[in-house]
């Protein structure tokens, strides 16, 4: 095997990111494996699962999706940067707990939680009735209720808005067309995925593992921003893998690290158009986001409140933002595209639509505001 650079280009860690997240190709593999290789799918609307998978999974069926959801092979709840993620449920157990002093922190610190006047050691107390009242789906309104009267007091909706999001509780399937309706419903997480779970510090270096497997090569400020993470507990991980993990010099020098033989495609690769889901993670995972979105693009794509817009992908980069309207998706380019990219989008956007049509055909339409006003170079209907 030819000898690896010690300094990594941009476009090479482009083409690493690609290759890693199943977008360079897309990949023959079932769904549980697929989402365990790309270490894990943001979940905060229903459909982005789903449309993260069409761009990844060759001949992807959206029921697979739904059956891996229902046996609780693929799992759903808050992890990563405070937010829904779906992950491989055996990745689960080290997941939640490396993100404890995270999940704790924005929960327990939140005025939400202690206008209720309980303490931290209060609200872990309560965790082990609740999930035995959680061993059978229950709704928001459902585990305030019970929990009212188990305190005995007034109301109190934050004990339970903190215990759902830093404790051991998944969103449990509720049908509608991507298994996750509006209105949420909460299980306990199964005894096998709580059973033996490491401690958060113990849990830290495998996070970090998966997350370089998927993502990397990645500084430590990347697998920070990744996870919302502490970054002297990043730190206090990678130092313990030093004698495991490889690293490189970034186009700026910083330093990178990375799993031994993870995949690093040269930089002139080939990379098809693609049409991402909003949030996707390959937007998210990176403290320095022009891996995949160019600076001058970054405002454009994530909003104000942190609403991140499915996004075209044209030789790697963002390069602009989709919607689905009536007669196709609507592309706005933000830049000149060459016609072979205005062809691929357009196949692209066909095999979308057909996708879509038969579940939500106008997909992430709450978040039209977005659209108004914004920049472009050239808007298109493709796909019709």
């Amino acid at each position: 095997m030819a000898d690896r650079p010690s300094k990594l280009g941009a476009r090479q860690l482009n083409r690493a990111t690609l290759a890693r997240q199943l977008l360079l190709e897309r990949a023959s593999l079932d769904v549980v494996d697929a989402v365990h290789r790309i270490g894990a799918v943001q979940a905060q609307e229903p459909a982005s699962p789903y449309v993260a998978l069409w761009n990844r999974v060759a001949g992807f069926e959206a029921e697979a999706l739904d059956r891996a959801f229902a046996e609780g092979s693929i799992v759903k709840g808050t992890m990563m940067r405070v937010a829904l993620h779906a992950v491989d449920a055996a990745d689960y157990p080290v997941f939640h707990e490396a993100m404890q002093p995270t999940l704790r922190a924005a929960r327990l610190a939140d005025r939400r939680f202690r206008r209720t006047g309980l303490s931290g050691a209060d609200a872990d107390a309560l965790i082990p009735a609740v999930l035995g009242y959680t061993a059978t789906p229950r709704t928001n309104a459902e585990a305030e209720a019970w929990l009212d009267l188990r305190l005995g007091e007034t109301p109190k909706p934050g004990v339970w808005w903190a215990l759902r999001q830093y404790g051991p509780f998944l969103h449990a399937p509720t049908g509608g067309p991507w298994s996750f309706g509006s209105r949420p419903s909460y299980v306990g997480a199964p005894e096998p995925l709580r059973e033996g779970a490491p401690t958060p510090v113990e849990a830290m270096p495998d996070l970090i593992r998966r997350y370089l497997d998927a993502f990397g090569p990645a500084s430590a400020q990347d697998v920070a921003q990744f996870g919302m993470l502490y970054a002297p507990l990043v730190r206090a991980a990678l130092a313990s893998l030093a004698d495991e993990l490889v690293t490189f010099r970034g186009p700026d020098g910083t330093e990178l690290f990375d799993v031994p033989g993870g995949l690093l495609p040269e930089e002139h690769v080939a990379v098809p158009p693609r049409l991402i889901g909003m949030w996707d993670s390959v937007m998210l995972a990176y403290r320095d986001r022009s891996r995949i979105i160019p600076p001058e693009y970054r405002r454009r794509v994530i909003q104000s409140n942190g609403d991140t817009l499915p996004a075209l992908l044209v030789d790697g980069f963002v390069a602009g933002v989709w919607r689905p309207l009536d007669g196709g998706i609507e592309v706005t380019a933000f830049q000149p595209l060459p016609d072979d990219a205005w062809a691929g989008l357009d196949a692209e956007a066909r095999g979308l639509r057909a996708f879509l049509a038969p579940r939500e055909p106008l997909v992430y339409g709450r978040y039209a505001r977005w659209w108004d006003g914004k920049p472009a170079h050239e808007v298109r209907i493709l796909g019709g």
